[in-house]
């Protein structure tokens, strides 16, 4: 049987029956944009967070950009987010004309180190720059340490937007991720643990003035006439097709998670004794968006995957303080030791809910062979 990295034929045959049924009710009724089954998603989204407000959105990387600009990000700003992520984290930063400012990871979760950003804030204000934010990143879907990070963000007057566009779903010490943080931001991209069938990202909060804000922001910073718009904003919203996609995957969702923690806990079993694995604090579980290795022998361990035809990704190969978009930002190699270590060693494997045992195996089996020969 063919291993696909992410499988979501297996998915969609459990759900095709009700997507079909609610792309025709659209279809029907005729409201491709900001239809009624976006406000019922939103709904759901926020009771399954446990949240007040949850604005759906064009993407992940517009609910980040929505996000900042609620909180009039500006030129002279300074947002401190991790350097081992995704482009977009930072990107929605530097798009306002803020500055991103890096910092490491801890080594064991992969995850922003808290302890790291009193003296990057420091180091900021000294170059003239205003702290006001703080991004932490939920890495491969593990929750950042957020006790430790909302101090640092009151001890100095710091919002905190949780990027859970890799997280949501993950829990931290009881909380789920959407309503850590003053705001939280996810992504329904199709390979998300929660996705759909084309771009989407969603906000969360329990501020009301902040909800308010990213509601006008999402359409071009509408005011109460729709043609005199209160600020700039964006095109943000949420395709009402894709809201009938996301319905009938919420409703599956809390089983698929379950069912990527029982293949989480599958690999580490067998994995545990041969390569690094991403650390899982007590308290904390895991959305696994991916699940990923680390080893000095990743290069031989990739090449036995694929010549058995398992599929592997590298996230991230580049940490995003080398990366020539933000060249101009100053820093050089060896800024960030952690993270540059982990990028050189890091890959992921295939990871879904459908995941069967007996694949399981195989991959794991190759791994254990490839790291000790």
């Amino acid at each position: 049987m063919k291993i696909s990295f992410i499988d979501l034929a297996v998915q969609q045959k459990r759900i095709r029956e009700k997507v079909e049924e609610g792309i025709r009710k659209i279809l029907d009724h005729g409201q491709y944009i900001m239809g009624p089954e976006v406000a019922e998603a939103e709904k759901r989204l926020a009771e399954f967070a446990g949240v007040a407000h949850c604005l759906t959105c064009s993407s992940g990387t517009d609910a980040l950009l929505m996000a900042l600009m609620a909180y009039d990000v500006e030129p002279g700003d300074a947002i401190f987010t991790t350097t081992f992520t995704f482009i977009a984290t930072a990107e929605v930063i530097a798009l306002l004309g803020a500055t991103p400012v890096f910092v490491d990871i801890d080594p064991d979760t992969f995850n922003m180190n808290p302890d790291l950003i009193p003296a990057a804030i420091e180091k900021a204000t000294r170059e003239g720059y205003t702290p006001r934010g703080i991004i932490p990143v939920d890495i491969f879907g593990l929750p950042a340490d957020y006790d430790r990070i909302l101090e640092i963000a009151r001890q100095n007057g710091l919002f905190v937007i949780d990027d859970a566009c890799q997280g949501f779903g993950g829990v931290y010490r009881g909380r789920k991720l959407g309503a850590i943080g003053d705001i939280a931001a996810t992504s329904f991209f199709p390979a998300k643990p929660l996705g759909v069938y084309g771009d989407g990202g969603a906000v969360f909060t329990d501020n009301d003035e902040l909800a308010a804000l990213m509601r006008s922001v999402r359409i071009h910073g509408m005011g109460p006439d729709k043609y005199d718009n209160a600020r700039i904003g964006i095109n943000g919203r949420f395709d009402t097709m894709q809201a009938a996609v996301l319905l009938p995957k919420l409703e599956i969702f809390p089983e698929e998670l379950q069912l990527r923690r029982e293949v989480a806990n599958a690999y580490s079993q067998r994995l545990k004794d041969v390569v690094k694995l991403q650390r899982i604090p007590e308290g904390y579980e895991s959305a696994w968006a991916q699940y990923s290795i680390v080893s000095p022998e990743k290069n031989k361990i990739i090449a036995a995957l694929n010549a058995a035809a398992i599929p592997t990704a590298v996230y991230y190969p580049i940490p995003l303080h080398l990366q020539q978009a933000f060249k101009y930002l100053g820093y050089s190699k060896g800024d960030f030791p952690v993270s540059e270590a982990v990028a050189k060693e890091i890959f992921s494997v295939p990871m879904h809910p459908y995941l069967p045992l007996g694949q399981i195996e195989e991959i794991t089996g190759i791994i254990r062979a490839a790291a000790r020969s």
